[in-house]
């Protein structure tokens, strides 16, 4: 006797759903994309227990007959696939024909279906005892699936808690109704309304329904195109974040997608704009010929593969960061309720104390040169006075008016009043000066005393192999014995006084476990030089020397934050400074 077998088709469909159907949104996921394969306009998902105990999807689409309805459970049976070359101009969300099947096999589906000739009401309990009866004419679609995973119990296990379930869900829907702005979706779950969208094709109006107004009021539109793609979409003020890379949306011929090397590129667009541990709010289209991409490898079909990726790529980063240099990006100040007396009282009492424990300070000269005797670019700042406008300085001339905490100095313009922090100021300032060195002819300084640094076996086997990268930046390295390596000279924009310090920081992100990336090591040298070489807070500046940090702030290519992504200044506008003295009533 034979010891393979055909399986059944019960059993095969339970397999499949093993890939197709993993919790309760891959559900609504292939639910819904039918609904949008099916021409609908209004598409709504109602949950009990977070679609759990049961999920209803309907639309008002083209609707099915009676043999289409049958034909949709059966296994490969699909209207979106003819032949073979079909699957090279996929413009469907769906074409498989397994979703269906998968789904009736690990649950119990009702379908109600009319084409507007005739209706039909199809039952399945866990993909048997098919019955099928006459219903009205309603044109479109609505399918319930109840006890899902009930006949597999090791499945139904598993199942996260019904919060994640029910967060998995939203971030999906909402992932489609920015997807499809033009179509309305309503979500419930145990009859509460999660999101509501009117289908107007406005998709500033979805966002504002997703993210709320402040958002909304920070979003940039954006538009790009090549020889082989076509964007658009909006994307976030860099003041507007989130901690995880799921505000990311991308989606492909309207088909929502998650690919690693696309999100790099769009949080590399914000690069020293935000925080490392920070993603920005992104709704991306890309319009592309179905004959350029691949949607068919993974079973979820929410990732797939471009033919020219390079291309792709290079026209996302160059948009954002095209637009990023467009935008004045001073995030305005929040306007606390300051009606609470006590909270007033105390905000005075802790500030006044702080003043009584204040230590005198000494004077602080700044010092933003990069040359050999340390000294301010005088000449160089009347160039550059001359080479770049004033009208093109993306920040207007401030005045500096003093200094809070020894740390904020405050300024104003005839828009308004400005708290800049002094340390991500000089950071940003040095950052771009220290990142200009580092693209030009290099400077070398000898050193009198040359720095010797010992390190383990295999740091210094990774240091050795990338000797070429410090000789190229200005470092005079060589081999000292057993795993010691000494620093003979050093390039003139690192200073004197923190020159081992610097150097060791240099040779320690050289060595870092992330593994060695050329275009990192250039931002992390810039960062770190301009974070040693930069005054702290707490250190004291000059009326002078205040002038002189906002002037060069002003000629920054990014004035807005630290080469970390932290904000150098802020906003309070006239107008909100006389909200909040009553001077101005809405």
């Amino acid at each position: 006797m034979s010891k393979i077998q055909v399986m059944d088709d019960n059993l095969a469909n339970k397999i499949a759903a093993g890939e197709v159907v993993e919790k309760t949104m891959n559900v609504v996921k292939e639910l819904v994309e039918n609904a949008i394969d099916a021409e609908s306009s209004e598409i709504s998902i109602k949950l009990i227990d977070s679609g759990v105990k049961e999920i209803i999807v309907s639309d008002n689409g083209i609707g099915m007959d009676e043999e289409d309805a049958k034909l949709a459970f059966l296994r490969h049976a699909t209207s979106k696939l003819k032949k073979l070359d079909d699957l090279f101009y996929i413009s469907s969300l769906g074409f498989r024909g397994e979703a269906l099947p998968s789904i009736a096999a690990v649950s119990d589906v009702t379908l109600k279906t009319s084409n507007g000739e005739v209706g039909t009401l199809l039952t399945i309990e866990g993909g048997e005892n098919l019955k099928v009866e006459r219903s009205d004419l309603q044109k479109g679609t609505t399918i319930t699936v109840r006890n899902l995973f009930y006949n597999t119990p090791v499945r139904l296990k598993y199942l996260k808690n019904l919060y994640i379930e029910l967060a998995n869900i939203i971030d999906y829907v909402n992932k489609m109704a920015l997807s499809y702005p033009n179509i309305k979706f309503t979500l419930e779950n145990n009859e509460k309304i999660l999101l509501s969208t009117d289908g107007s094709g406005d998709l500033l109006k979805v966002i504002y329904e997703i993210y709320g107004v402040d958002v909304t009021k920070k979003m940039a539109l954006i538009t790009g195109e090549n020889d082989d793609y076509y964007i658009d979409g909006y994307i976030s003020y860099p003041e507007v974040t989130k901690s995880n890379r799921s505000s990311i949306t991308t989606l492909v011929n309207g088909r929502v997608i998650r690919n690693n090397e696309l999100n790099k590129v769009i949080v590399d667009a914000y690069h020293t704009y935000i925080p490392k541990d920070k993603f920005p709010i992104i709704v991306l289209n890309i319009d592309v010929d179905p004959i350029l991409i691949d949607i068919n490898i993974h079973p979820t079909k929410m990732d797939i593969k471009f033919s020219k990726m390079d291309t792709l790529k290079d026209l996302v980063l160059k948009t954002i960061t095209n637009k990023l240099k467009e935008l004045t990006l001073i995030p305005s100040a929040s306007i606390r309720d300051t009606s609470s007396v006590n909270e007033v009282k105390e905000q005075i009492k802790s500030m006044k104390e702080e003043v009584k424990e204040k230590p005198k300070y000494e004077e602080i000269k700044l010092d933003f040169s990069i040359n050999e005797d340390n000294t301010l670019y005088e000449e160089d700042n009347e160039e550059i006075e001359e080479d770049i406008p004033k009208e093109e300085y993306r920040i207007k001339e401030m005045i500096p008016k003093g200094i809070v905490y020894l740390t904020y100095i405050i300024a104003e313009n005839e828009d308004g009043m400005y708290i800049i922090d002094q340390h991500a100021a000089a950071e940003r300032i040095n950052y771009e000066k220290v990142l200009k060195s580092l693209k030009e002819k290099v400077i070398i300084i000898d050193l009198l005393v040359p720095i010797k640094i010992e390190l383990p076996a295999n740091e210094f086997i990774i240091l050795k192999e990338n000797f070429n990268i410090l000789e190229q930046y200005g470092f005079n390295v060589e081999e000292f014995g057993i795993n010691t390596v000494i620093i003979r000279s050093h390039p003139n924009w690192i200073k004197e006084d923190v020159a081992e310090e610097c150097v060791r920081k240099v040779v320690d992100i050289i060595i870092s476990k992330e593994g060695f990336n050329f275009d990192e090591f250039v931002w992390r040298m810039a960062s770190t030089m301009a974070c040693r070489m930069s005054i702290k807070a707490n250190d004291y500046i000059s009326n002078e020397d205040q002038v002189y940090l906002l002037n060069e702030l002003r000629k920054c290519e990014n004035p807005f934050t630290c080469p970390h992504g932290r904000p150098t200044i802020i906003t309070y506008t006239k107008y909100d400074l006389e909200k909040m003295f009553k001077r101005s009533l809405d």
